[in-house]
């Protein structure tokens, strides 16, 4: 594939242009887009995945920042129709604004690594308009994403993440599949919206809930939850209150979001 653009990488938008072709052909293949599709990628940079995906029966959003970015992709995609340029920040973006004939929406993108995590997290409100997400990441938050309870990754993004979705890490890339190369490894994960979620009494007290049990993650979770709860509560929560947080499976952490909302309310 030739790479005609001039564009020099902007550190401020943690600009990593994919310059694999190999890589590239790979990510398709997992996406697998099907006629009749509506795709949104994020960051498409210069374009060489945007090239790929791009055909005349899928629909194709693009989302990107970087206005001389934007005038790049707009002489590209300029005979293509199916292909609308968003000049936007993603992490403010309203996503729902591009969902059309209730067709539901298949997010890809090499993602800045300085802005996915917050990314993902703004992605959960738009959950049920979206069939599937493809990313490239940073291979550590990949595996703090995908990682087991008990293991060393496991933690407040985990648990966040494996709440509303299912996880599974596909491949890793190395530093030089990109222009200019990152200092660390990389990954494509695949992230897909749980079809039923676990009863969840109040979001933001789940989220508040799994910070402060993830404050102090080395010591024993009666430390950090103990101004909540007592041994005896913690234990009908399905809680041990000798182990630590990341010994803690997602669904007791919904357990005790939903008794701390209850009490909260009694006492309203």
């Amino acid at each position: 594939m030739t790479y005609s653009t001039d564009h020099r990488p902007r550190k401020r938008f943690g600009q990593h242009f994919l310059r694999d072709d190999g890589v590239i052909q790979h990510i398709v293949d997992e996406v697998h887009p099907l006629p009749g599709d509506h795709l949104v990628e994020i960051g498409p940079g210069e374009g060489v995945l945007t090239r790929v995906l791009e055909r005349p029966d899928i629909e194709l959003d693009l989302v990107e920042i970087d206005r001389d970015l934007i005038a790049h992709l707009t002489d590209m995609f300029t005979d293509q129709p199916q292909v609308t340029i968003n000049e936007a920040d993603a992490l403010k973006f309203d996503f729902a604004t591009l969902k059309r004939d209730g067709k539901s929406m298949r997010l890809v993108g090499n993602l800045p690594y300085n802005i996915s995590s917050p990314l993902l997290l703004h992605l959960v409100e738009y959950a049920d308009d979206i069939v599937d997400m493809h990313f490239m990441l940073q291979k550590e938050m990949v595996d703090r994403m995908a990682a087991e309870v008990g293991g060393s990754n496991y933690g407040r993004f985990t648990v966040m993440m494996q709440y509303y979705f299912d996880i599974d890490s596909l491949f890793d890339v190395y530093p030089e599949a990109f222009k200019p190369p990152p200092k660390v490894m990389s990954a494509v994960v695949r992230v897909v919206p749980r079809e039923s979620l676990l009863p969840l009494a109040d979001a933001k007290v789940f989220e508040e809930l799994v910070k402060q049990a993830f404050s102090q993650r080395r010591k024993k979770i009666r430390n950090t939850l103990g101004k909540w709860f007592t041994a005896e509560q913690m234990q009908a929560c399905g809680l041990d209150e000798t182990v630590r947080p990341q010994q803690v499976p997602v669904k007791t952490y919904v357990n005790l979001a939903n008794a701390l909302f209850e009490r909260r309310q009694k006492k309203c």
